[in-house]
């Protein structure tokens, strides 16, 4: 079953669905599967590195940004503003021993890179990161004048009457 989700244009590859193919561990397949998945991350846009899930909320004060980033050493992680654009690159590697042979690989490693066009509404001067629990949040405070605020309407002294419905 596929989800449509507001304000998401990709939710992921192939609309989101996820899917596993259980193939025997022959290496021209491996190599063949790998090639393939590289060619659909450059259609797809993932050509800059691994891309990483990202949530979006809107409040009345701030935006928050929280980026699925599991097993990634915090000191990895870079969070830079340059001319409204937020970038965010982690890495994340793993060794192996000389005795040790990997026959499955399914976890991304590497680089991991995600940039996200800044509204001007947004205080990019005061953004604040924090890493817990394998997510990033990064709180965005929105500008003064771009914050919700209630008008108030005043009755006009000029002897017009206020419209009833």
């Amino acid at each position: 079953m596929k989800a449509n989700v507001p304000g998401v244009e990709n939710p992921g590859i192939f609309g989101g669905e996820a899917t596993m193919l259980l193939t025997s561990i022959d290496p021209f397949v491996q190599e063949f599967e790998r090639q393939f998945d590289r060619a659909v991350r450059q259609v797809t846009g993932h050509v800059n590195g691994t891309s990483m899930p990202m949530d979006g909320i809107r409040r009345a004060d701030d935006v928050v940004l929280r980026f699925d980033l599991p097993g990634i050493d915090p000191g990895s992680i870079e969070v830079t503003v340059d001319r409204g654009v937020l970038s965010v690159t982690a890495r994340r590697e793993e060794q192996f021993d000389e005795d040790e042979r990997l026959f499955v690989h399914e976890r991304p490693m590497g680089s991991f890179a995600r940039r996200v066009y800044l509204s001007d509404h947004l205080d990019a001067d005061k953004i604040e990161a924090a890493y817990d629990n394998g997510v990033l949040a990064v709180r965005i405070p929105v500008l003064e004048k771009a914050r919700p605020r209630k008008v108030a309407v005043r009755q006009g002294g000029d002897g017009r009457k206020a419209i009833r419905g």
